[in-house]
């Protein structure tokens, strides 16, 4: 995992990823209203740039032209004191990915295999952008690399409670304040 470089505050945002299933649209909400803040799912704001379901628009567009779509959207986001949900996908962009980072810590919500097949099941109507063919394991794979690689800090969703992952997160945010406070 890399360290995210600048220290919590509130002036900046938190930013949420992981796999279908992992709990992004669960706990923004649940995060936001425990930090004060506000929050936003990047998968809707794809949506409502198209004015389509995303389901309609990675068929429409196809995955790679989808996560290019997804790319450019996202490294246009200037958010503060936001918890951002983000698309499964997103981090397959670097240029979104940069920006992100730049707007905050990145939390990878991390779930096994086993959990995501459980949850996701073949994906159908969630905007999975998932080449045609590739299986959800297979995808799972692909991707683990990529949100370790972006990841300040992670989360099991898949051992503890909605609540619990809150406060998990709650917690090193306070220590990432804690430690800008003791540097000063």
């Amino acid at each position: 995992m890399q360290e995210w470089s600048n220290e919590f505050s509130e002036d900046c945002s938190v930013i949420l990823i992981g796999m279908a299933g992992a709990g992004k649209s669960t706990l923004s909400p649940l995060l936001a209203e425990k930090l004060g803040w506000e929050h936003m799912d990047t998968d809707a704001v794809i949506e409502s740039y198209y004015g389509r379901p995303l389901q309609d628009i990675v068929d429409h567009l196809g995955v790679p032209e989808f996560r290019k779509t997804e790319e450019y959207i996202v490294s246009g986001l200037g958010v503060i004191r936001t918890v951002v949900s983000t698309g499964g996908s997103v981090i397959y962009g670097p240029k979104a990915m940069e920006r992100l980072k730049s707007l905050g810590p990145v939390v990878y919500l991390r779930i096994s295999s086993e959990t995501c097949l459980q949850r996701v099941g073949c994906g159908a109507n969630r905007g999975l952008a998932i080449v045609p063919g590739q299986s959800l394991e297979s995808l799972y794979e692909e991707r683990i690399p990529l949100y370790e690689e972006y990841a300040d800090f992670a989360v099991d969703t898949d051992q503890c409670s909605p609540d619990e992952c809150v406060e998990q997160i709650c917690k090193w945010l306070k220590s990432k304040e804690a430690n800008k406070v003791k540097d000063i």
